[in-house]
């Protein structure tokens, strides 16, 4: 299909506006506070699924990961109140935060260390169950600790996964599988940190390099794994699996938010701000948050303005028929696990009726909100994370959204949430090299 680009950009500003690479807020035209009854192409029931899942695998979990022997197996990160990060964009950018802002700490989660633990070991999980089941050798009942022992590692070493990636879901993918036992192969980006290739050949995985972009990765880790019967392809551009992996965050969020008394309702709205690449990972909690708060939650994504696929796919209505090569942008970006050129076929049109809206920074300012989380809170993510911050900095276009939303008089009772995507992996030498960017 031949896109007109021109006449894209002549007839919608934003596309526009990030064909010039600056920094924009789209507001999603098919939103409704009751988008979630619009949703057909997935259901709540597979959300509770990949959450059994996840409950069956939980003691083989603790069993082979002793950084999970704490939690029992469950993977999870904390979520913080940040009330110096708060003084700090009010103070600098103006942000006119008036009621909590709080970070979700999946830069912290164990085993992957980035919100790719969820759904990329999910996944994961799902098809190492589902060989097992069929090949008789497991049932829903058992202790999946039987899955650590050295007759099932010689099981799943007969088959492979592969997984086209930036860096973190290869990371998760490839951490999960080969402790299970799988071959592994991860095809990696031209944009994939070197620590993160050299962590996961550390742990038994192997690790193809391409000098070309995100999509050529997966183009050809998946014509690889067609190839042989044996083996499994972990699909970021249309995986359910993976989409709901990442779904059962958001019960996890309500329980945690119910122990620190902080209500969720029609007042005292949510507002989840997530940085964005192909979509999967802010597309599943998206649904899985829209699941259980309806029309009291409002989900932002965010992206660099040199990568923004998901906006540039809704603007303008073409999804995965459009890449941000077509309107001039390069996709480069040192926010690496967001440097995707076209989203996926998949995600967008799922949470069409239900994402608010779409934000797009600037890398620069990536370093300069990495350095002051630091500085007031003590708390290092790395820069793909710090996107999460590219809506609450444009506080004209908050403000509009409120107003259009009908929250004027509820901003003070808003709990604004930024989703940290990344970060407890990266190296110190990495970390100091990063502080120092942008300056």
């Amino acid at each position: 299909m031949t896109i007109d680009t021109e006449a894209l950009k002549k007839s919608n500003p934003v596309i526009a506006a990030a064909a010039n690479l600056e920094e924009t807020f789209w507001f999603n035209p098919k939103f409704t506070p009751e988008g979630f009854e619009k949703i057909t192409q997935v259901t709540t029931d597979q959300i509770k699924d990949a959450s059994d899942r996840l409950q069956r695998f939980a003691p083989y979990l603790a069993h082979v990961f002793p950084e999970l022997a704490e939690t029992k197996g469950i993977i999870e990160s904390p979520v913080v109140e940040t009330t110096e990060m708060k003084k700090f964009l009010n103070e600098n950018f103006g942000a006119d935060i008036t009621g909590r802002l709080m970070l979700k700490k999946d830069s912290d989660l164990p085993v992957a260390g980035s919100v790719k633990a969820r759904g990329g070991i999910h996944e994961v999980l799902k098809h190492a169950e589902d060989l097992a089941i069929e090949a008789g050798k497991l049932s829903l009942t058992d202790d999946y600790t039987k899955l650590a022992s050295p007759e099932m590692v010689k099981f799943f070493s007969q088959y492979t996964v592969q997984v086209g990636s930036t860096g973190n879901l290869g990371m998760s993918i490839g951490i999960m599988s080969a402790k299970i036992g799988f071959t592994v192969i991860v095809h990696m980006s031209a944009d994939a940190k070197e620590w993160k290739k050299n962590l996961l050949r550390s742990r038994g995985v192997q690790v193809v390099e391409y000098q070309d972009d995100y999509g050529a990765a997966v183009d050809e880790g998946r014509r690889n794994s067609d190839k042989d019967p044996m083996s499994y392809f972990v699909d970021d551009e249309n995986s359910q699996p993976l989409f709901m992996g990442y779904a059962v965050a958001a019960e996890r969020l309500q329980k945690q938010l119910s122990e620190q008394n902080i209500a969720v309702d029609e007042d005292h709205p949510l507002f989840v701000y997530i940085p964005c690449g192909i979509g999967g990972a802010p597309g599943g909690v998206t649904y899985g948050l829209k699941s259980i708060y309806g029309k009291n939650v409002h989900c932002f994504f965010t992206e660099p303005t040199h990568a923004c696929c998901m906006m540039l796919g809704m603007a303008s209505g073409l999804h995965d028929g459009i890449s941000v090569n077509d309107i001039g942008i390069d996709g480069k970006t040192e926010a690496d696990g967001l440097a995707v050129g076209r989203p996926s076929a998949f995600v967008g049109k799922v949470i069409e009726p239900v994402l608010s809206g779409v934000a797009t920074i600037e890398d620069v300012r990536l370093y300069g909100l990495m350095r002051a989380l630091l500085d007031t809170e003590g708390t290092f993510i790395e820069p793909s994370s710090c996107a999460g911050y590219g809506c609450l900095i444009r506080p004209e276009d908050m403000k509009r959204y409120y107003e259009e939303q009908g929250l004027t008089d509820k901003v003070d009772n808003i709990t604004h949430i930024v989703w940290a995507t990344g970060g407890r992996m990266v190296p110190q030498e990495m970390r100091d090299k990063y502080l120092t960017m942008g300056l």
